[in-house]
């Protein structure tokens, strides 16, 4: 792999791991702030699909929509579409509680299962980069 596509694909997954410890930060902060880490949990998941797909040299719109991305993964590793489930729970975070309106926090609860899911897909991708970027001999 050439020396650029491994320095964008490293750098999706940087960012990923950043929002998975973002999200982790503020959903312990005292009090916890629960609407931005629902937030970095539909970030991470969202950047690590992405730099899965810069690996495969597959082109992808600037969306926060995560099916979409999950399918275009799967059509190179077809057991990607087992993180449709988290894809559609994690979707909205995106946008949901990032405006004034009707809910301006998600559940405690909500954000704990968003907190795992999120972590599941970027481990998922992770499992699935050469070994020269995740470290691992």
């Amino acid at each position: 792999m050439d020396k650029e596509k491994m320095r964008a694909v490293g750098q999706w997954l940087h960012k990923a791991q950043h929002d998975l410890r973002s999200a982790h930060r503020l959903y312990t902060d005292d009090p916890p702030l629960l609407d931005t880490a629902a937030y970095h949990c539909q970030q991470a998941a969202e950047k690590a699909l992405k730099g899965y797909l810069t690996l495969h040299d597959i082109q992808f719109r600037k969306t926060h929509l995560l099916a979409p991305l999950v399918a275009e993964c799967a059509k190179l590793d077809y057991q990607f579409h087992e993180l449709a489930e988290a894809a559609a729970k994690l979707t909205p975070y995106a946008t949901e509680f990032r405006y004034p309106g009707e809910g301006l926090d998600p559940e405690e609860s909500d954000v704990a299962e968003a907190m795992q899911l999120a972590q599941t897909v970027v481990e998922f991708v992770m499992r699935r980069l050469p070994c020269d970027l995740t470290g691992k001999a």
